[in-house]
């Protein structure tokens, strides 16, 4: 393993500027996380792109907001500007549960701790900046900065509020991922250009005085209703949402105008998508993948979970209802070379504490590596939320050849003992079939392909199943009726019926003899092996469900009880919808619309619905049977009495 020095990270302190030599630094940038220098990190990799793009960059981690404010002024004033990351999450999910009550702890703070950042980290920070340095540019960036843009719901205060540059009064937003961006912001800045010329930049945002002019035919723009026409009506609200989600999922984009007061923001286009090289580039920058030595001995959880998993991809096409994904990392997949993962993987491997154990080789869904449009002239005129939904896209190349070559350079390699999919399934792109998706007049060429594709969808269910399982794989269905599912944007559940199938013949395969239905209890050394890939026993599938999303009604919950019940789940990964900026299921939640057909929709928001919805989880504990009864009783469904709890119903 190789010897650190301080200067090895970005420097987080005075004194560690001095020992690279420098008297000012470009950019300071302050983060709601913990430093750790690996590419998991947002605030990590723009530090680092900036750096390599002839930047000097320091870092202020986490700092203190409610004293003297000595942590905004240590590092001085950059030459450019301050820079802001709430972090890796939305500063209020980070902070808050969906009972909207504080989190006990922080993934992303040394040792666990809770109250490192404030609520809103973003605009407590730029506002402390602005007051201190009031003649220096603040330029915010990451997913909370990304996801407040334009005017959003706010759970946590439960009101709609402008884009995030009118309450932080900062200067520019960059949006989505950084690596175009910045280079352009770096380039002009060196170049001598006034902070101003970055206006003109792709995806970028900024306030500026409201005006009546026309487009200056820089590119099309759209104005959208402005905020204070949103705060009067929900509905047009919701007609804004769809045109910023369709922008967003475009290639060629416009640009978006949201009056505000006496002022506007512009949103311009987002740059296309990066190619692999580039993205190559990003994971290869000179990261130590370690905590700064600040933290010594304290573990930053966040880090554990990531220091051995692998990174294949970014992007994702599902176009879930509930999910940011693809608002912040694009619905377009970027996905690294082989030569890349391995040459991470190898440098892994060297590691004293590397065990031989991967943890994760994966993705924001795990097996959409390489998945692409065949056609990009399709792709450019597209402008569907999901590749997936309502069906698979007959332009998407589903193929997991790529992936399942990468799965076997990577098990060849010295040092391996085990990788592990970690991340989660699609597991309709691997019930998807090439060859049914064939018109009449497909050419041999074309039958053999897909026949090819089709070939390798079942080979890899079963290397993922047979090799690549740490005891538990994780699959969404999310929820088992099909009117929630559309919601949701997700498959029917016939289709995960179909893989559970599918996983338990594999299994039975997989397993001796005198191992097969057999259900015990694991220890917890038991279930340490499971996570480490050392264990050999029978191994689980775990579906993730989400209670009170809209269009669920407590009778869909109580399906969804009898139908996991009948499915012998007890079921453990389990969550109350908390809305998020920015996502089409909140929308649904805040304006009570469909913001694609504007018919209403149902969503649960008091805390007893919600409960109500939560307890058909927990079917199977004691202190929630008597509710649960009384409750089927009310809603008049006798008949799911008898499915969860296998007697007729009596009286309550």
């Amino acid at each position: 393993m190789e010897t650190y020095q301080k200067t090895d990270w970005l420097p987080v302190t005075r004194k560690e500027m001095e020992l690279r030599g420098w008297e000012q630094a470009d950019i300071v940038l302050f983060s709601g996380d913990a430093y750790v220098d690996h590419p998991s990190f947002g605030t990590a990799v723009a530090g680092r792109l900036l750096e390599a793009y002839g930047m000097k960059v320091a870092i202020v981690p986490q700092p203190d907001w409610r004293g003297d404010f000595r942590d905004f002024t240590k590092m001085g004033k950059p030459r450019y500007f301050f820079a802001i990351s709430a972090g890796c999450m939305d500063s209020m999910v980070n902070r808050y549960t969906a009972n909207k009550r504080l989190r006990s702890d922080d993934a992303y703070t040394a040792g666990g701790l809770s109250g490192a950042r404030p609520d809103y980290t973003s605009i407590t920070y730029a506002n402390i900046l602005k007051k201190l340095y009031p003649d220096v540019p603040i330029v915010l960036g990451g997913i909370e900065a990304s996801m407040r843009r334009l005017s959003h719901y706010d759970y946590w205060s439960d009101r709609l509020m402008p884009g995030i540059l009118v309450d932080s009064k900062a200067d520019l937003l960059v949006y989505g991922m950084g690596e175009k961006p910045l280079k352009e912001i770096a380039a002009l800045l060196l170049s001598g250009a006034p902070f101003e010329a970055l206006h003109e930049l792709r995806q970028v945002a900024y306030l500026r005085p409201a005006t009546n002019e026309k487009d200056k035919g820089n590119a099309a723009y759209i104005k959208l209703h402005a905020h204070e026409t949103c705060l009067n009506s929900k509905r047009k609200q919701a007609e804004n949402f769809r045109i910023i989600e369709e922008e967003s999922n475009k290639m060629e984009a416009s640009v978006l105008i949201q009056p505000v007061g006496r002022m506007e923001i512009v949103v311009n286009p987002p740059h296309p998508p990066l190619s692999s090289e580039e993205l190559d580039k990003s994971f290869e920058l000179p990261y130590t993948r370690l905590p700064h030595p600040k933290y010594k001995d304290k573990t930053i959880p966040a880090y554990e979970m990531i220091k051995f998993s692998v990174n294949l991809h970014r992007g994702c096409f599902g176009g879930c209802a509930f999910c940011a994904i693809a608002a912040h990392q694009g619905k377009f997949v970027v996905s690294r070379s082989k030569e890349s993962v391995l040459k991470e993987v190898t440098l892994l491997s060297k590691r004293n504490d590397f065990k031989g154990y991967l943890s994760d080789l994966g993705g924001p869904s795990a097996n959409m590596y390489r998945m692409q449009g065949k056609d990009l002239d399709i792709c450019r005129k597209c402008k569907r939320y999901s590749c997936i939904f309502p069906k698979i896209c007959s332009n998407l190349n589903v193929d997991h050849r790529p992936l399942l070559d990468i799965y076997r350079s990577v098990d060849a390699l010295p040092g391996i003992k085990k990788s592990v999919v970690s991340s989660g399934i699609r597991y309709d792109l691997l019930l998807y079939s090439s060859q049914e998706a064939l018109s009449a007049k497909s050419d041999q060429n074309a039958i053999k392909e897909a026949a090819d594709k089709d070939r390798a969808s079942r080979e890899y269910t079963q290397q993922l199943i047979g090799n690549h399982v740490s005891g538990r794989l994780k699959v969404a269905p999310e929820h088992t009726e099909n009117s929630v599912l559309h919601c949701m944007r997700k498959p029917a559940f016939s289709q995960f019926i179909q893989f559970k199938e599918i996983f338990e013949q594999i299994e039975n395969r997989r397993l001796p003899e005198q191992q097969r239905n057999q259900n015990f209890r694991l220890n917890e050394a038991q279930k340490k092996e499971n996570r480490e890939g050392k264990a050999r026993g029978r191994q689980e599938l775990i579906p993730y469900f989400i209670s009170s999303h809209p269009a669920c009604g407590e009778e869909d919950m109580a399906e969804l009880a009898a139908k996991t019940k009948t499915l012998n789940f007890r079921l453990e990964q389990v969550q109350d919808f908390t809305p998020t900026p920015m996502t089409p299921a909140t929308e649904m939640y805040y304006t009570g619309l469909d913001p694609y057909t504007l018919k209403p929709v149902y969503t649960a928001k008091t805390k007893e619905e919600k409960l109500a919805q939560r307890q058909y989880f927990f079917w199977y504990r004691p202190e929630d049977k008597a509710f649960i009864l009384k409750a089927l009783h009310r809603l008049k469904r006798a008949d799911l009495i008898e499915k969860i709890y296998g007697k007729k119903p009596g009286k309550v």
